[in-house]
């Protein structure tokens, strides 16, 4: 999560000193703001990327403004016209980066505390919503230095002009291999290898070299007094997302906004002032919230979180500022609806009960096998239903045999649903290496077996490792488990099983029916495990033995008290 650091009587300053640091770092919180740390006069705060406008603390002040009862109601930009502002694309640029899009403020100075928030914002937003400036990229420049009309235009690689940083002119491509920012984003350029996008000023003056770097002729510093702000990307509206976030700050900050008019190439002048209508319905709100309002107590909730908003009839007219790309929908309002009524004053109800509650059955003999584990000197392990053929197959040497596997998934540790417990036990006892052994680790859970539809039963498994883990120990454990917990004797019948060592696994049987296998495991498991101690354990199916249904009885075979 980005993190955003506040001075405190700064923030103050912003909201009118009306405001005490207590009201303030109380409030926070309900902004959605989770607070990181606290020194002296700062405060450090982390804000979802889908608040972009909380990456400095004029965003900040907007919110807490609203929820501390300041100025409530939308957040309306108000661009001016005039001052001969405006940028032409030229077609060259559409197969490189096409869209462009800008804006200028003026009214007022930089100050070294205001430079710092800016850059912090730009940066926030080229990592957030900017994609690593793939999807767009902001530069911002000392308005005195920058000669409109602007031409968004394709040059080649030889052009030259003195980047950002550096005293004198360099080629492009000397900047893309030997500046840092070159070697960054030089890759995004894409498109013609041998064209890039600049904007150049009405003298043929480069301004920037978007999405790398901008000129330094145009650097901003504490002497400038106006801003030129302009963003390059892959769409209209990516570009013109960016620019609502930085307009609305550079207002909060004391600027007069003025327009700058695009065209060419398909680009056209954003319309940043315009809301967005939404209609939401108070009994949505009900059912959401549990709080029955009426129109017009919602609509004073969502100003509050700075929504402009009236009752319109029965329903509420929400007029979402542009800066506010986050709110897709009427569900997305109840949320700010919540923020405005105040998180503190919701109080939680639980539905009412339809039935009786009561511990099943099913519950009541599991927590039998977990005292009796538990006396055996054996701690509970927990591992994830859903896991990666690695571990279920590859470190235990056992076949997949079409495994309940995920379509798609994201992640290798996440793609099958496990059909046994044993082999997320010896992970974790190979993740435990370092640790003093002896280590006795057992679980109680379900896996997913194949056969015709996707089944569900439920298993107990144990493991043993320790210099003198064998297969008597192991089985003593499993026939205490079974007679102490559910009165049940398991016998053990000689059975092949790829995780144990050849001639030292069997089948478990109980009640006639194979429930499970029992073994020690084989060194080339261990190899792969990286354990290099002795390793016992069990699996035996539940379900069927203590749940009423039976697993399938395999063929018989000769019965022995240990195996080899």
């Amino acid at each position: 999560m980005p993190v955003v650091e506040l001075d405190i009587p700064r923030l103050r300053g912003l909201l009118g000193g009306s405001a005490t640091r207590k009201a303030i770092v109380e409030a926070l919180p309900f902004l959605g703001l989770d607070i990181e740390s606290e020194s002296g006069s700062s405060v450090r705060v982390e804000y979802s990327p889908n608040r972009p406008d909380y990456s400095t603390d004029y965003g900040i002040a907007l919110g807490l403004e609203g929820l501390l009862g300041i100025r409530r109601g939308g957040v309306a930009l108000r661009i001016g016209v005039g001052g001969g502002y405006r940028i032409a694309a030229d077609p060259s640029v559409s197969g490189i980066r096409p869209s462009v899009t800008g804006i200028c403020a003026v009214g007022r100075a930089v100050d070294g505390g205001m430079i710092r928030q800016l850059v912090a914002m730009q940066e926030d937003l080229h990592l957030g919503i900017g994609r690593g400036r793939a999807k767009s990229a902001i530069g911002i420049h000392d308005l005195a230095a920058v000669r409109f009309p602007l031409r968004y235009t394709a040059v080649g690689r030889d052009h030259e002009f003195a980047p950002l940083g550096q005293a004198g002119p360099m080629r492009v491509d000397d900047i893309l291999s030997g500046t840092e920012a070159g070697r960054r984003y030089g890759g995004l350029l894409g498109g013609d290898p041998g064209r890039v996008p600049v904007l150049l000023d009405s003298e043929g003056g480069t301004v920037s070299l978007p999405p790398v770097i901008n000129a330094s002729s145009t650097a901003v510093t504490t002497r400038t007094r106006g801003l030129f702000v302009e963003v390059t990307g892959r769409g209209k509206r990516d570009v013109e997302d960016a620019l609502s976030v930085v307009s609305t700050v550079l207002q909060r900050a004391g600027f007069g906004l003025r327009r700058v008019g695009i065209s060419g190439a398909g680009n056209s002048t954003p319309a940043l002032s315009r809301d967005r209508i939404i209609s939401l319905d108070p009994k949505l709100v009900a059912g959401a919230l549990g709080l029955e309002m009426t129109a017009s107590r919602v609509a004073s909730c969502l100003r509050r979180s700075r929504i402009g908003a009236s009752r319109a009839g029965g329903r509420v007219r929400c007029a979402v500022p542009r800066y506010r790309f986050d709110i897709f929908g009427p569900m997305d309002l109840v949320e700010e609806v919540a923020l405005g009524y105040g998180i503190a004053g919701l109080e939680p109800r639980l539905s009412p009960p339809r039935t009786v509650g009561g511990t099943t059955d099913e519950v009541r003999r599991l927590r039998v096998v977990d005292e009796v584990m538990v006396g055996l000197g054996y701690t509970e392990a927990l591992s994830s239903s859903l896991t990666g053929a690695g571990v279920l197959y590859g470190s235990t040497g056992r076949d997949p045999r079409d495994p309940v596997a995920v379509l798609d998934s994201k992640s290798s540790e996440h793609t099958v649903l496990r059909d046994s417990l044993l082999p997320g036990l010896a992970s974790a006892l190979s993740r435990n290496v370092h640790r003093a052994y002896p280590q006795r680790l057992y679980e109680t859970g379900t896996v997913f077996l194949r056969g015709g539809p996707v089944r569900e039963e439920v298993n107990l498994a144990a493991v043993a490792a320790h210099g003198g883990a064998s297969f008597s120990e192991i089985k003593s454990v499993l026939q205490s488990a079974l007679r102490t917990g559910f009165g049940l004797e398991a016998e053990t019948r000689t059975a092949p099983d790829p995780l144990f060592r050849r001639g030292r696994s069997a089948g478990i049987v109980a009640g006639g029916c194979r429930a499970g296998v029992i073994g020690e495991v084989g060194p080339d498991a261990l190899e792969r495990l990286r354990i290099r101690v002795p390793v016992v354990g069990f699996e035996v199916t539940l379900t069927g033995l203590i749940f009423g249904r039976r697993p399938r009885t395999s063929p018989k075979s000769k019965r022995v008290d240990g195996p080899g």
